[in-house]
């Protein structure tokens, strides 16, 4: 797997490689260059990406571990309201030295190329079905308006036609209480 050894996301290890024990810990901002994930939130282009990573050599290359920091955009899957929310995403993986084994990642040239291993963790840390709040009513599904408490009050849910003879007898005996003198209480 070859990639370019220039880019926001490229970390020199000449100093700690073939050294294991030693590791070295980095903190930067990238911006992103372009939009990551396709669903409906994602990463924009040119939003901010916060890491924090730790570099330490071992016998079999480099490990890499840290977290990312960044917040993802869309809309909620309920309600189609706009959102935007942060997620911390934690990765690690073993960067190889080269040698007869293929790996996913190595270690090329004195440097590794975090992007592939953080845009996996973030890619997959997104939502599937965001929602704006965890109780998000969602869309009227006869007007196409917002839902919110007071319109889902007031609404009756239709009462299966079945049901109709037991809703009558129910009425009239709610009727008949409220005219019958028995049930008041005079002092």
């Amino acid at each position: 797997m070859k990639t370019r050894l220039n880019g926001p996301f490229v970390v020199p290890v000449r100093d700690i490689v073939r050294h294991p024990g030693e590791m070295r810990e980095h903190r930067f901002s990238v911006a992103l260059p372009e939009q990551w994930g396709e669903g409906i939130v994602s990463f924009a282009a040119g939003s901010e990406l916060d890491l924090d990573v730790r570099l330490e050599s071992v016998h079999e290359g480099i490990l890499v571990s840290g977290t990312a920091d960044a917040e993802y955009t869309g809309v909620c899957g309920r309600c189609l309201t706009d959102i935007a929310e942060p997620v911390e995403v934690e990765f690690q993986e073993l960067f190889a030295y080269p040698g007869e084994e293929e790996t996913d990642f190595e270690v090329q040239d004195d440097h590794v190329d975090l992007e592939t291993l953080v845009r996996e963790a973030a890619v997959l840390s997104l939502p599937f079905q965001p929602v704006c709040q965890p109780d998000c009513p969602g869309l009227d599904p006869t007007t196409g308006e917002r839902l919110t408490e007071g319109t889902r009050a007031k609404e009756d849910a239709p009462i299966d036609p079945r049901w109709g003879a037991l809703r009558q007898i129910a009425d009239q005996g709610s009727a008949a209480e409220s005219r019958d003198p028995e049930n008041t209480e005079e002092s």
